[in-house]
Protein backbone atom coordinates (compact mmCIF):
# COMPACT_ATOMS: atom_id res chain seq x y z
CA UNK A 1 0.00 0.00 0.00
CA UNK A 2 1.94 3.43 -0.93
CA UNK A 3 1.69 6.38 1.80
CA UNK A 4 0.02 9.59 1.61
CA UNK A 5 3.58 11.12 0.22
CA UNK A 6 4.00 8.58 -2.30
CA UNK A 7 0.55 8.83 -3.77
CA UNK A 8 1.30 12.68 -3.96
CA UNK A 9 4.51 12.15 -5.55
CA UNK A 10 2.88 9.93 -8.15
CA UNK A 11 0.53 12.49 -9.02
CA UNK A 12 1.38 14.78 -11.89
CA UNK A 13 -0.38 18.33 -10.71
CA UNK A 14 -1.53 21.20 -13.14
CA UNK A 15 -0.09 23.94 -13.21
CA UNK A 16 -1.05 26.71 -10.95
CA UNK A 17 -1.61 29.36 -13.17
CA UNK A 18 -4.64 26.73 -15.13
CA UNK A 19 -6.05 25.87 -11.53
CA UNK A 20 -6.16 29.87 -10.97
CA UNK A 21 -8.25 30.54 -14.32
CA UNK A 22 -10.35 27.89 -14.39
CA UNK A 23 -11.29 29.29 -10.68
CA UNK A 24 -11.86 32.59 -11.76
CA UNK A 25 -8.71 34.24 -10.42
CA UNK A 26 -7.69 37.02 -12.87
CA UNK A 27 -4.05 36.93 -14.40
CA UNK A 28 -3.05 39.93 -12.31
CA UNK A 29 -3.80 38.84 -9.07
CA UNK A 30 -1.48 36.30 -9.10
CA UNK A 31 1.75 35.46 -7.12
CA UNK A 32 2.98 32.08 -8.53
CA UNK A 33 5.41 30.38 -5.94
CA UNK A 34 6.97 28.36 -8.08
CA UNK A 35 4.54 25.96 -10.73
CA UNK A 36 2.10 23.91 -8.33
CA UNK A 37 1.13 26.96 -5.65
CA UNK A 38 0.42 30.45 -5.42
CA UNK A 39 -0.68 33.45 -3.78
CA UNK A 40 -3.67 35.44 -4.80
CA UNK A 41 -3.33 39.17 -4.23
CA UNK A 42 -6.78 40.09 -2.95
CA UNK A 43 -6.48 43.72 -3.91
CA UNK A 44 -7.19 42.65 -8.05
CA UNK A 45 -10.00 40.84 -7.22
CA UNK A 46 -13.22 41.32 -7.90
CA UNK A 47 -15.13 41.73 -4.94
CA UNK A 48 -19.02 42.14 -6.46
CA UNK A 49 -21.21 39.67 -7.27
CA UNK A 50 -22.65 36.83 -5.45
CA UNK A 51 -21.09 34.53 -2.98
CA UNK A 52 -21.68 30.97 -3.50
CA UNK A 53 -22.69 28.61 -0.55
CA UNK A 54 -20.59 27.58 2.22
CA UNK A 55 -20.56 24.44 3.55
CA UNK A 56 -18.69 23.53 6.85
CA UNK A 57 -17.48 20.44 7.43
CA UNK A 58 -16.80 19.25 11.42
CA UNK A 59 -16.48 16.14 13.05
CA UNK A 60 -16.83 13.84 16.32
CA UNK A 61 -14.10 14.32 19.31
CA UNK A 62 -10.82 12.93 17.99
CA UNK A 63 -9.81 9.62 19.26
CA UNK A 64 -6.41 7.60 18.28
CA UNK A 65 -8.73 5.74 15.43
CA UNK A 66 -8.73 8.53 13.46
CA UNK A 67 -11.81 10.28 11.67
CA UNK A 68 -10.19 11.93 8.81
CA UNK A 69 -12.31 15.30 8.45
CA UNK A 70 -9.67 16.95 6.53
CA UNK A 71 -9.46 13.99 4.16
CA UNK A 72 -13.28 13.72 3.94
CA UNK A 73 -13.43 17.39 3.06
CA UNK A 74 -11.18 17.45 0.46
CA UNK A 75 -12.78 13.98 -1.22
CA UNK A 76 -16.36 16.43 -0.84
CA UNK A 77 -15.04 18.91 -3.24
CA UNK A 78 -14.04 16.15 -5.73
CA UNK A 79 -17.07 15.06 -6.06
CA UNK A 80 -18.80 17.99 -6.11
CA UNK A 81 -16.64 19.08 -8.80
CA UNK A 82 -17.15 15.91 -10.35
CA UNK A 83 -21.22 16.31 -10.03
CA UNK A 84 -20.57 19.81 -12.41
CA UNK A 85 -20.38 21.83 -9.49
CA UNK A 86 -17.87 24.76 -9.72
CA UNK A 87 -16.51 23.88 -5.79
CA UNK A 88 -13.71 25.07 -4.05
CA UNK A 89 -12.28 23.55 -1.01
CA UNK A 90 -10.88 26.01 1.96
CA UNK A 91 -8.54 24.57 4.38
CA UNK A 92 -6.28 25.49 7.30
CA UNK A 93 -2.28 25.65 6.74
CA UNK A 94 -0.22 22.75 9.02
CA UNK A 95 1.87 23.22 11.70
CA UNK A 96 4.81 22.26 11.79
CA UNK A 97 4.43 20.84 15.27
CA UNK A 98 1.92 18.23 14.98
CA UNK A 99 3.91 17.41 11.52
CA UNK A 100 6.91 16.14 13.30
CA UNK A 101 5.17 15.38 16.26
CA UNK A 102 1.94 12.78 16.47
CA UNK A 103 -1.28 13.92 15.02
CA UNK A 104 0.00 14.22 11.42
CA UNK A 105 -0.24 16.93 8.55
CA UNK A 106 -3.58 18.53 7.40
CA UNK A 107 -3.54 17.93 3.33
CA UNK A 108 -5.65 15.09 3.19
CA UNK A 109 -4.51 11.53 2.82
CA UNK A 110 -4.61 8.64 0.45
CA UNK A 111 -6.21 9.36 -2.86
CA UNK A 112 -7.95 12.65 -1.03
CA UNK A 113 -5.43 15.04 -0.86
CA UNK A 114 -4.67 18.77 -1.63
CA UNK A 115 -1.05 18.72 -3.38
CA UNK A 116 2.06 19.73 -3.09
CA UNK A 117 1.86 17.91 -0.15
CA UNK A 118 5.41 17.98 0.68
CA UNK A 119 5.21 22.14 0.62
CA UNK A 120 2.17 22.35 2.43
CA UNK A 121 2.92 20.30 5.24
CA UNK A 122 6.55 21.91 5.80
CA UNK A 123 7.52 25.50 4.82
CA UNK A 124 4.72 26.07 2.13
CA UNK A 125 5.05 29.58 1.50
CA UNK A 126 6.04 31.29 4.71
CA UNK A 127 3.23 32.04 6.15
CA UNK A 128 4.25 30.81 9.26
CA UNK A 129 7.65 32.04 9.29
CA UNK A 130 6.21 35.56 8.73
CA UNK A 131 4.06 35.38 11.89
CA UNK A 132 6.65 33.86 14.42
CA UNK A 133 8.69 36.77 13.10
CA UNK A 134 6.34 39.42 13.05
CA UNK A 135 5.35 37.80 17.01
CA UNK A 136 9.41 37.73 18.29
CA UNK A 137 9.86 41.40 17.17
CA UNK A 138 6.88 42.13 18.86
CA UNK A 139 8.89 40.31 21.93
CA UNK A 140 12.11 41.97 21.43
CA UNK A 141 10.69 45.41 20.89
CA UNK A 142 9.24 45.01 24.53
CA UNK A 143 12.44 44.14 26.14
CA UNK A 144 13.64 46.67 24.51
CA UNK A 145 11.86 49.23 25.89
CA UNK A 146 12.46 47.77 29.50
CA UNK A 147 16.04 48.35 28.96
CA UNK A 148 15.81 51.58 26.90
CA UNK A 149 14.14 53.94 30.42
CA UNK A 150 10.76 52.11 29.76
CA UNK A 151 9.22 55.25 29.85
CA UNK A 152 5.45 53.86 29.22
CA UNK A 153 6.07 52.48 33.04
CA UNK A 154 5.50 48.66 32.14
CA UNK A 155 5.64 46.80 34.87
CA UNK A 156 7.79 43.32 34.06
CA UNK A 157 5.44 41.21 36.05
CA UNK A 158 2.68 41.54 33.95
CA UNK A 159 4.20 41.06 30.21
CA UNK A 160 1.49 38.84 28.62
CA UNK A 161 2.97 38.78 25.44
CA UNK A 162 5.57 35.60 24.54
CA UNK A 163 7.68 34.70 21.97
CA UNK A 164 6.39 32.15 19.81
CA UNK A 165 8.02 28.84 17.85
CA UNK A 166 5.88 26.27 15.21
CA UNK A 167 7.73 23.20 17.15
CA UNK A 168 6.38 21.39 20.03
CA UNK A 169 9.08 22.04 22.52
CA UNK A 170 7.82 21.56 26.29
CA UNK A 171 11.24 22.98 27.76
CA UNK A 172 10.07 26.60 26.12
CA UNK A 173 6.98 26.43 28.24
CA UNK A 174 8.26 28.61 31.15
CA UNK A 175 11.46 30.15 30.73
CA UNK A 176 13.26 32.97 32.35
CA UNK A 177 14.77 36.01 29.82
CA UNK A 178 17.19 38.68 30.69
CA UNK A 179 20.30 36.71 32.53
CA UNK A 180 23.75 37.85 32.36
CA UNK A 181 23.69 41.17 33.80
CA UNK A 182 22.52 44.79 33.18
CA UNK A 183 23.59 44.93 29.61
CA UNK A 184 21.54 41.87 28.33
CA UNK A 185 17.96 43.39 29.89
CA UNK A 186 15.94 42.65 32.78
CA UNK A 187 15.05 39.39 34.06
CA UNK A 188 11.58 38.05 34.32
CA UNK A 189 10.08 35.05 33.57
CA UNK A 190 7.68 34.51 30.80
CA UNK A 191 7.60 31.48 27.93
CA UNK A 192 6.67 30.34 24.30
CA UNK A 193 3.79 29.83 22.82
CA UNK A 194 3.38 27.23 19.32
CA UNK A 195 3.36 29.63 16.27
CA UNK A 196 -0.45 28.81 16.18
CA UNK A 197 -1.35 29.77 18.96
CA UNK A 198 0.00 33.09 18.57
CA UNK A 199 -2.12 36.15 18.63
CA UNK A 200 -1.02 37.08 15.06
CA UNK A 201 -2.24 34.35 13.46
CA UNK A 202 -5.37 34.98 15.07
CA UNK A 203 -5.05 38.30 13.51
CA UNK A 204 -4.21 36.41 10.02
CA UNK A 205 -7.50 34.43 10.26
CA UNK A 206 -10.08 37.40 10.88
CA UNK A 207 -8.28 40.42 8.96
CA UNK A 208 -10.26 41.74 6.19
CA UNK A 209 -7.46 44.07 4.33
CA UNK A 210 -4.23 45.51 5.01
CA UNK A 211 -5.71 48.38 6.90
CA UNK A 212 -7.50 45.92 9.28
CA UNK A 213 -4.42 43.87 9.66
CA UNK A 214 -2.85 47.01 10.64
CA UNK A 215 -5.36 48.03 12.95
CA UNK A 216 -5.79 44.52 14.75
CA UNK A 217 -1.45 44.20 15.21
CA UNK A 218 -2.07 47.73 16.38
CA UNK A 219 -4.62 47.00 19.36
CA UNK A 220 -2.58 43.82 20.48
CA UNK A 221 -2.14 43.56 24.47
CA UNK A 222 1.08 43.03 25.58
CA UNK A 223 0.80 43.76 29.17
CA UNK A 224 0.06 46.24 31.54
CA UNK A 225 1.75 49.61 33.06
CA UNK A 226 2.33 49.45 37.21
CA UNK A 227 -0.71 51.55 37.54
CA UNK A 228 -3.24 48.42 35.62
CA UNK A 229 -2.94 50.67 32.37
CA UNK A 230 -3.02 47.97 29.34
CA UNK A 231 -0.31 48.76 26.98
CA UNK A 232 -0.76 47.77 23.34
CA UNK A 233 1.66 47.62 20.46
CA UNK A 234 0.53 50.94 19.21
CA UNK A 235 1.91 52.46 22.55
CA UNK A 236 5.33 50.93 21.16
CA UNK A 237 5.23 52.19 17.68
CA UNK A 238 5.07 48.76 16.28
CA UNK A 239 2.30 48.34 14.34
CA UNK A 240 4.02 49.51 11.00
CA UNK A 241 6.83 47.10 11.43
CA UNK A 242 4.73 44.16 12.04
CA UNK A 243 2.67 45.40 9.11
CA UNK A 244 5.35 45.25 7.18
CA UNK A 245 6.22 41.68 7.87
CA UNK A 246 2.84 40.37 7.27
CA UNK A 247 1.69 41.90 4.62
CA UNK A 248 2.83 38.94 2.09
CA UNK A 249 1.29 36.49 4.52
CA UNK A 250 -2.39 37.90 4.18
CA UNK A 251 -2.78 36.67 1.07
CA UNK A 252 -4.41 33.86 0.60
CA UNK A 253 -2.68 30.76 -1.18
CA UNK A 254 -3.73 28.79 -3.92
CA UNK A 255 -3.40 24.95 -4.56
CA UNK A 256 -5.23 22.19 -5.76
CA UNK A 257 -6.75 18.82 -4.81
CA UNK A 258 -5.85 15.60 -6.62
CA UNK A 259 -8.72 16.03 -7.97
CA UNK A 260 -8.32 18.93 -10.05
CA UNK A 261 -10.22 20.89 -7.65
CA UNK A 262 -8.86 24.70 -6.00
CA UNK A 263 -7.92 25.39 -3.26
CA UNK A 264 -7.48 27.83 -0.64
CA UNK A 265 -5.07 26.61 2.49
CA UNK A 266 -4.34 29.81 4.77
CA UNK A 267 -4.08 30.39 8.22
CA UNK A 268 -3.49 27.22 10.66
CA UNK A 269 -4.69 28.00 14.17
CA UNK A 270 -5.61 25.09 16.65
CA UNK A 271 -8.76 24.90 17.95
CA UNK A 272 -8.07 23.71 20.82
CA UNK A 273 -6.27 26.46 22.18
CA UNK A 274 -7.31 29.31 19.62
CA UNK A 275 -10.25 29.51 17.14
CA UNK A 276 -9.38 27.06 14.78
CA UNK A 277 -10.09 28.02 11.55
CA UNK A 278 -8.91 28.89 8.20
CA UNK A 279 -8.72 32.43 6.81
CA UNK A 280 -11.62 34.69 6.80
CA UNK A 281 -9.78 35.98 3.26
CA UNK A 282 -9.18 32.74 1.81
CA UNK A 283 -12.96 32.10 3.12
CA UNK A 284 -14.38 34.87 1.24
CA UNK A 285 -12.44 34.78 -1.76
CA UNK A 286 -13.41 31.41 -2.35
CA UNK A 287 -16.61 31.80 -1.89
CA UNK A 288 -16.52 34.73 -4.43
CA UNK A 289 -15.20 32.22 -7.05
CA UNK A 290 -16.55 28.99 -6.37
CA UNK A 291 -20.53 27.94 -6.08
CA UNK A 292 -19.80 25.94 -3.33
CA UNK A 293 -17.29 26.64 -1.05
CA UNK A 294 -16.60 23.85 1.78
CA UNK A 295 -14.15 24.28 4.70
CA UNK A 296 -13.50 22.78 8.13
CA UNK A 297 -13.19 23.75 11.84
CA UNK A 298 -10.55 22.13 14.07
CA UNK A 299 -11.47 18.98 16.13
CA UNK A 300 -15.38 18.14 17.18
CA UNK A 301 -18.28 20.26 16.67
CA UNK A 302 -17.50 21.67 20.61
CA UNK A 303 -14.16 23.18 19.62
CA UNK A 304 -13.78 24.49 16.09
CA UNK A 305 -17.84 24.42 14.95
CA UNK A 306 -18.56 26.96 18.23
CA UNK A 307 -15.93 28.70 16.96
CA UNK A 308 -16.75 28.98 13.87
CA UNK A 309 -19.90 30.28 13.91
CA UNK A 310 -19.49 32.29 17.40
CA UNK A 311 -16.29 34.31 16.09
CA UNK A 312 -15.25 33.90 12.49
CA UNK A 313 -19.01 33.66 11.12
CA UNK A 314 -20.00 36.29 14.14
CA UNK A 315 -17.33 38.83 12.65
CA UNK A 316 -17.32 37.60 9.09
CA UNK A 317 -21.18 37.62 8.40
CA UNK A 318 -21.07 34.58 6.96
CA UNK A 319 -24.03 32.06 6.57
CA UNK A 320 -23.48 28.87 6.26
CA UNK A 321 -25.71 26.88 3.88
CA UNK A 322 -25.07 23.10 5.21
CA UNK A 323 -22.76 21.00 7.28
CA UNK A 324 -21.02 17.66 7.00
CA UNK A 325 -20.29 15.77 11.04
CA UNK A 326 -17.54 13.14 9.97
CA UNK A 327 -17.73 10.29 11.78
CA UNK A 328 -16.19 6.58 11.89
CA UNK A 329 -17.41 3.18 13.09
CA UNK A 330 -13.83 2.50 14.56
CA UNK A 331 -14.34 5.95 16.61
CA UNK A 332 -17.63 5.50 17.72
CA UNK A 333 -16.81 1.90 19.21
CA UNK A 334 -13.68 4.27 20.81
CA UNK A 335 -15.87 6.29 22.89
CA UNK A 336 -18.36 3.15 23.61
CA UNK A 337 -15.44 1.92 25.62
CA UNK A 338 -13.60 -0.67 23.35
CA UNK A 339 -9.62 -0.28 23.74
CA UNK A 340 -7.60 0.60 19.99
CA UNK A 341 -5.94 -2.51 20.04
CA UNK A 342 -9.80 -4.44 19.58
CA UNK A 343 -10.88 -1.52 17.44
CA UNK A 344 -10.77 -3.88 14.39
CA UNK A 345 -13.08 -6.54 15.79
CA UNK A 346 -17.23 -6.44 15.18
CA UNK A 347 -19.21 -4.68 18.12
CA UNK A 348 -22.56 -3.51 18.11
CA UNK A 349 -22.93 -3.06 21.17
CA UNK A 350 -19.59 -0.65 21.76
CA UNK A 351 -21.46 1.15 18.46
CA UNK A 352 -24.72 1.50 20.58
CA UNK A 353 -23.07 2.91 23.66
CA UNK A 354 -20.86 4.95 21.69
CA UNK A 355 -23.24 6.86 19.33
CA UNK A 356 -24.09 8.92 22.32
CA UNK A 357 -20.81 10.93 21.18
CA UNK A 358 -22.29 11.36 17.64
CA UNK A 359 -25.43 12.59 18.83
CA UNK A 360 -24.25 15.23 20.78
CA UNK A 361 -21.95 16.96 18.13
CA UNK A 362 -25.09 16.68 15.65
CA UNK A 363 -27.40 18.34 18.49
CA UNK A 364 -24.88 20.71 18.69
CA UNK A 365 -24.31 22.01 15.08
CA UNK A 366 -27.95 22.16 14.91
CA UNK A 367 -27.93 25.04 17.40
CA UNK A 368 -26.58 27.25 15.12
CA UNK A 369 -29.45 27.01 12.81
CA UNK A 370 -27.82 24.48 10.43
CA UNK A 371 -28.83 20.95 9.41
CA UNK A 372 -25.95 18.71 9.23
CA UNK A 373 -25.64 15.45 7.76
CA UNK A 374 -23.18 12.61 8.72
CA UNK A 375 -20.28 11.31 6.77
CA UNK A 376 -19.37 7.81 8.12
CA UNK A 377 -15.75 7.53 6.96
CA UNK A 378 -15.38 3.89 6.04
CA UNK A 379 -12.12 1.69 6.95
CA UNK A 380 -11.36 -1.72 5.47
CA UNK A 381 -12.36 -3.40 8.75
CA UNK A 382 -15.94 -2.18 9.29
CA UNK A 383 -18.26 -4.89 9.46
CA UNK A 384 -21.41 -4.90 7.60
CA UNK A 385 -23.61 -5.78 10.89
CA UNK A 386 -21.81 -2.35 12.18
CA UNK A 387 -22.99 -0.16 9.18
CA UNK A 388 -26.68 -1.35 9.57
CA UNK A 389 -26.00 -0.21 12.72
CA UNK A 390 -25.27 2.90 11.75
CA UNK A 391 -27.99 3.48 8.88
CA UNK A 392 -30.21 1.99 11.53
CA UNK A 393 -29.42 4.49 14.19
CA UNK A 394 -29.39 8.10 11.64
CA UNK A 395 -33.01 6.57 10.33
CA UNK A 396 -34.00 6.81 14.49
CA UNK A 397 -31.94 9.48 15.46
CA UNK A 398 -33.92 12.11 12.29
CA UNK A 399 -30.70 12.85 10.92
CA UNK A 400 -29.24 12.10 6.87
CA UNK A 401 -26.18 9.77 6.62
CA UNK A 402 -23.69 8.83 4.13
CA UNK A 403 -21.05 7.05 3.92
CA UNK A 404 -17.66 7.58 1.92
CA UNK A 405 -14.52 5.68 1.03
CA UNK A 406 -12.42 8.83 -0.09
CA UNK A 407 -8.71 7.37 1.36
CA UNK A 408 -9.25 4.71 -1.47
CA UNK A 409 -11.60 6.47 -4.05
CA UNK A 410 -10.70 9.91 -4.24
CA UNK A 411 -14.01 12.27 -5.29
CA UNK A 412 -15.21 8.69 -6.40
CA UNK A 413 -16.00 7.82 -3.07
CA UNK A 414 -18.26 10.27 -1.63
CA UNK A 415 -20.62 10.95 -4.84
CA UNK A 416 -23.51 9.51 -2.48
CA UNK A 417 -22.81 12.39 0.34
CA UNK A 418 -21.68 14.87 -2.15
CA UNK A 419 -25.74 14.25 -3.37
CA UNK A 420 -26.80 14.02 0.36
CA UNK A 421 -25.60 17.22 0.76
CA UNK A 422 -26.87 19.12 -2.18
CA UNK A 423 -30.29 17.42 -1.01
CA UNK A 424 -29.93 19.46 2.47
CA UNK A 425 -29.08 22.71 1.70
CA UNK A 426 -30.25 25.73 3.70
CA UNK A 427 -30.57 29.35 3.14
CA UNK A 428 -30.21 32.26 5.86
CA UNK A 429 -30.66 30.16 8.86
CA UNK A 430 -27.25 30.18 10.43
CA UNK A 431 -26.75 32.32 13.62
CA UNK A 432 -24.27 32.71 16.81
CA UNK A 433 -25.25 30.48 20.25
CA UNK A 434 -24.94 33.63 22.27
CA UNK A 435 -24.99 37.33 22.17
CA UNK A 436 -21.95 39.21 23.58
CA UNK A 437 -24.10 41.63 25.10
CA UNK A 438 -24.44 39.91 28.27
CA UNK A 439 -20.45 39.88 28.87
CA UNK A 440 -17.96 37.18 28.79
CA UNK A 441 -19.03 35.06 31.96
CA UNK A 442 -22.56 34.55 30.58
CA UNK A 443 -20.74 34.17 27.15
CA UNK A 444 -18.45 31.07 28.93
CA UNK A 445 -21.60 29.89 30.99
CA UNK A 446 -24.12 29.55 27.64
CA UNK A 447 -21.16 27.66 25.74
CA UNK A 448 -20.27 25.08 28.87
CA UNK A 449 -24.00 24.34 29.78
CA UNK A 450 -25.43 24.19 25.82
CA UNK A 451 -22.18 22.68 24.08
CA UNK A 452 -20.21 21.15 26.85
CA UNK A 453 -23.47 20.10 28.39
CA UNK A 454 -21.55 20.95 31.49
CA UNK A 455 -23.49 21.45 35.31
CA UNK A 456 -21.40 24.73 36.13
CA UNK A 457 -18.52 26.61 35.46
CA UNK A 458 -15.67 27.18 38.30
CA UNK A 459 -13.28 30.29 38.20
CA UNK A 460 -10.05 30.28 40.19
CA UNK A 461 -8.60 33.01 41.86
CA UNK A 462 -6.83 34.29 38.79
CA UNK A 463 -9.97 33.84 36.59
CA UNK A 464 -12.04 35.83 39.01
CA UNK A 465 -9.64 38.84 38.92
CA UNK A 466 -8.99 38.68 35.44
CA UNK A 467 -13.10 38.59 34.50
CA UNK A 468 -12.92 42.20 36.74
CA UNK A 469 -9.69 43.32 35.12
CA UNK A 470 -11.67 42.11 31.35
CA UNK A 471 -14.77 44.26 32.59
CA UNK A 472 -12.74 47.37 33.64
CA UNK A 473 -11.08 47.73 30.67
CA UNK A 474 -13.80 47.86 28.47
CA UNK A 475 -13.45 44.68 27.30
CA UNK A 476 -16.33 42.81 27.91
CA UNK A 477 -18.39 42.56 25.11
CA UNK A 478 -16.07 40.18 23.11
CA UNK A 479 -16.70 37.18 22.29
CA UNK A 480 -14.64 34.04 23.89
CA UNK A 481 -12.49 31.56 22.60
CA UNK A 482 -12.52 28.59 24.88
CA UNK A 483 -9.53 26.45 25.28
CA UNK A 484 -10.44 22.94 25.84
CA UNK A 485 -9.27 19.33 25.86
CA UNK A 486 -10.35 18.39 22.38
CA UNK A 487 -10.55 14.44 23.55
CA UNK A 488 -13.78 15.23 25.65
CA UNK A 489 -16.83 17.51 26.20
CA UNK A 490 -15.41 18.17 29.42
CA UNK A 491 -12.23 19.57 30.22
CA UNK A 492 -10.92 16.07 31.36
CA UNK A 493 -9.78 14.02 28.32
CA UNK A 494 -10.68 10.78 29.88
CA UNK A 495 -14.19 11.22 30.36
CA UNK A 496 -15.30 10.09 26.52
CA UNK A 497 -18.59 9.49 25.14
CA UNK A 498 -20.93 11.98 25.75
CA UNK A 499 -20.18 13.32 29.62
CA UNK A 500 -23.33 15.45 31.62
CA UNK A 501 -22.88 16.43 34.94
CA UNK A 502 -19.16 17.77 34.75
CA UNK A 503 -17.97 21.06 35.96
CA UNK A 504 -16.22 23.17 33.75
CA UNK A 505 -12.47 24.71 35.43
CA UNK A 506 -11.81 27.70 34.48
CA UNK A 507 -8.29 28.85 35.71
CA UNK A 508 -7.11 31.99 33.08
CA UNK A 509 -8.47 34.33 30.66
CA UNK A 510 -6.31 36.03 27.97
CA UNK A 511 -7.54 38.97 26.33
CA UNK A 512 -6.08 39.16 22.93
CA UNK A 513 -7.78 42.52 21.87
CA UNK A 514 -6.21 42.82 18.06
CA UNK A 515 -7.76 39.53 17.50
CA UNK A 516 -10.89 40.91 19.15
CA UNK A 517 -11.95 37.88 21.17
CA UNK A 518 -10.82 36.45 24.81
CA UNK A 519 -8.67 33.51 25.16
CA UNK A 520 -10.21 30.82 28.22
CA UNK A 521 -7.99 28.82 29.50
CA UNK A 522 -9.69 25.62 31.36
CA UNK A 523 -8.46 22.51 32.94
CA UNK A 524 -4.74 21.75 32.06
CA UNK A 525 -4.78 22.85 28.80
CA UNK A 526 -1.39 24.00 26.88
CA UNK A 527 -0.79 26.28 24.29
CA UNK A 528 3.28 24.76 23.67
CA UNK A 529 2.41 21.12 23.15
CA UNK A 530 5.09 18.66 23.73
CA UNK A 531 6.78 15.90 21.38
CA UNK A 532 5.39 12.49 22.14
CA UNK A 533 7.97 9.12 22.87
CA UNK A 534 8.24 8.34 19.00
CA UNK A 535 7.92 11.58 17.24
CA UNK A 536 6.89 11.42 13.63
CA UNK A 537 9.86 13.31 12.84
CA UNK A 538 11.96 10.18 13.14
CA UNK A 539 9.95 8.71 10.11
CA UNK A 540 11.01 11.13 7.80
CA UNK A 541 14.13 11.23 5.34
CA UNK A 542 15.18 12.84 2.03
CA UNK A 543 17.12 11.24 -0.37
CA UNK A 544 20.30 12.14 -2.53
CA UNK A 545 17.85 13.55 -5.16
CA UNK A 546 15.94 15.62 -2.27
CA UNK A 547 12.68 12.93 -2.53
CA UNK A 548 11.02 12.89 0.84
CA UNK A 549 10.18 10.08 2.66
CA UNK A 550 8.01 9.27 5.45
CA UNK A 551 5.93 12.45 5.67
CA UNK A 552 2.97 10.08 6.38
Amino acid sequence: MLSDVEIAQAHTPEPIADIARRAGVPDEALIPYGSTKAKVDITKLDWSGKDGKLVLVTGVSPTPAGEGKSTTLIGLTDALTQLGQRAVVALREPSQGPVMGIKGGAAGGGYSQVVPMEDINLHFTGDFHAIAAANNTLAAIVDNHLQQGNTLDIDPRRITWQRCLDVNDRALRGVVTGLGGKAHDVPRETGFTITAASEIMAILGLATSLEDLKARLGAITVGYTYAGKPVTADDLNAAGALTALMKDALNPNLVQTLGGSPAFVHGGPFANIAHGCNTLLATRTAMKLGDIVLTEAGFGSDLGAEKFFDVKARFGDLDVAGAVVVTTIRSTKYNGGVARADLGTEDVDALRAGVANLERHVENVRKFGVTPVVCVNLFTGDTEAEREFMRDWASDFGVALAESEVWAKGGDGATELAELLLDNFSEGTSKQLYSTEGGVRESIETIAMEIYRADRVEYSVKALKDLADIETNGWGDMPVCISKTQYSFSDDPAQLGAPTGHVLHVRELLPRTGAGFIVVLTGDVMTMPGLPKKPSSENIDVDANGKISGLF
